[in-house]
């Protein structure tokens, strides 16, 4: 993961990328966002890495497990690269202090709002700051960002290509 260090996208997965229906372990029940892939496409043209970072508290829960959220990312990750997409990395948090399954019951770190999966991601490749942002679709996602020390911006639903255009051209990058 060596390389320049360059601006990153860090995008929440239900809400933006996908419609949030609830507790989204496995591929059938995926509704893309309008737009999806293209604003991906957008942000790896323009050089950034792009990043997912999510709440999964359906595993703690006892929904789908670890291994039915892999399988879904990696169809998700198939799917966007069959029209041009790159997502560099993801990470999930699948801790819940009110969930039912043993080994997942706290209020772990890289649960939102708390920055723990935005850090980790910063650690793990050449990040710079300058340019960076978060997209996500709930107010914890915003003090994620804010707590990581970047900007957030809240994303109602609709075109996810049009709204990262529009970060972009906030987010100045140089």
């Amino acid at each position: 993961m060596s390389g320049a260090p360059k601006p990153a996208a860090f995008l929440d997965r239900d809400g933006v990328l996908n419609y949030d229906d609830g507790f989204m372990g496995t591929q059938d029940r995926i509704r893309w966002m309008p737009n999806a892939a293209k604003a991906i496409r957008r942000l790896n043209d323009a050089g950034y890495f792009v990043f997912l970072f999510t709440n999964q508290s359906g595993v703690a829960r006892g929904f789908f497990t670890e291994d039915h959220l892999r399988v879904l990312h990696d169809w998700m990750l198939a799917e966007l690269t069959v029209q041009g997409a790159h997502i560099d990395d993801i990470r999930y948090c699948p801790h819940h202090p009110d969930g039912t399954v043993a080994g997942y019951l706290q209020d772990h770190h890289w649960r939102k709002p708390a920055p723990g999966m935005i850090l980790d991601l910063m650690q793990h490749w050449p990040v710079r700051r300058d340019g960076s942002f978060v997209i996500g679709d709930r107010e914890t996602d915003i003090e994620a960002a804010q707590a990581a020390g970047l900007p957030g911006f809240l994303f109602a639903g609709g075109d996810l290509d049009a709204f990262v255009a529009n970060v972009m051209g906030q987010s100045s990058v140089r």
